[in-house]
């Protein structure tokens, strides 16, 4: 490792399927908040493994072990090909998040694949993955883990809010950084918009279109998950009991599904944020115009736009920062966050084996 500065590339998948990003990232080695993106970009999914980690949540043990496996080669590939096209030989380590299928922390269980031993062989490269198993195991909700991120990097927001598959958000209150899972966002208006034939609703465009109907949110915002008390987490399985049948037992109609649940979202976002706040947005959701405008409308806070490469690659960017820590022996991982015992440092080195 250099003495100033460290290359390292960040790995996320996130719950929405949007793709595999992938963040070349200079950061320096103690002072944080120096650093640059050197490269991005995501890689989307074929089909077939679309289909594989939408069905993986229901897979036998023997099944998600050979998955593991499997993501694992498909991880180093996109990885060498990253590293070719952009002639990247300067690499101190890769941090990859993996995929997550399974999160139940209520049960003592996650799990995010994508081997990192076979990531480590196929790359050449020290792997730092796992990030989230030790939380649990410490009694902790394993997520979220972008809020340290949050805390060393952009301070000087008074909330970061992501919209991927879920939203979530952190701050600091009391001199402790608070940080949970607010809602589903994407993982739900992108599964309704599959069924009309498009990965997603451009803008909001089909969402702005549509009606809300008024029992169907009622229903949403009385889901028990909205009263507990930080800190607190959803995963796929959460929303596969909980938000689809909801919706398909009120709604059939495509837009109006889409304008209630982006009206139930922008409320439950509103319920957290003070008004007239600094707010970072990130995520994919930040590109829907219209969610935007409705969040604005319930937080009654005009909000800045970050630049597209923050949106796209936030998470990406702080997962290569969660690396560092670990490498660095240093916390990674919030008592005040995930409820675990202890802060900590988390996740696990893989050396590559010729």
């Amino acid at each position: 490792m250099q003495e100033k500065y460290i290359y390292c590339i960040g790995l996320m998948s996130g719950t929405s399927l949007d793709g595999i990003d992938l963040t070349y990232i200079k950061m320096h080695a103690s002072s944080y908040k120096d650093f640059e993106i050197l490269k991005a970009e995501t890689v989307s999914y074929s089909k077939e493994w679309k289909i594989k980690l939408q069905e993986a949540v229901a897979y036998s043990n023997e099944e998600l072990k050979l998955l593991d496996g499997a993501y694992g080669e498909l991880l180093g590939k996109v990885l060498n090909n990253f590293l070719n096209k952009n002639a990247i030989n300067n690499v101190d380590f890769i941090a990859s998040h993996g995929h997550t299928i399974l999160h139940q922390p209520e049960n003592g269980i996650t799990l995010q694949i994508g081997n990192g031993q076979i990531i480590a062989n196929r790359t050449q490269q020290k792997v730092v993955c796992d990030f989230r198993t030790q939380d649990v195991q410490l009694g902790g909700q394993g997520a979220p883990l972008v809020p340290i991120g949050d805390s060393l990097l952009f301070a000087y927001f008074d909330y970061c809010l992501n919209l991927g598959g879920f939203a979530n958000i952190s701050y600091e209150k009391a001199n402790q950084r608070i940080a949970f899972d607010i809602c589903p966002v994407n993982i739900v208006l992108n599964h309704y918009t599959r069924i009309i034939g498009l990965e997603y609703d451009d803008e909001g465009k089909i969402a702005s279109e549509g009606k809300i109907n008024f029992l169907l949110l009622e229903q949403l915002n009385l889901l028990s998950f909205y009263q507990e008390i930080p800190p607190k987490s959803l995963g796929l399985e959460w929303v596969q009991k909980n938000i689809f049948p909801l919706i398909d037992k009120y709604e059939n109609d495509i837009p109006t599904i889409l304008r209630t649940f982006i009206e139930h979202t922008a409320l439950q976002i509103g319920n957290i944020i003070e008004n007239e706040a600094v707010i970072l947005v990130t995520g994919g959701g930040a590109f829907n115009t219209f969610l935007m405008n409705r969040i604005e409308f319930y937080t009654k806070t005009t909000i800045k736009q970050a630049s597209k490469e923050l949106i796209n690659y936030k998470e990406a960017l702080i997962f290569a920062l969660l690396g560092l820590l670990k490498v660095q022996n240093k916390v990674n991982c919030l008592q005040s966050v995930t409820g675990a015992k202890k802060d900590h440092s988390s996740g696990e080195i893989f050396y590559p084996k010729k």
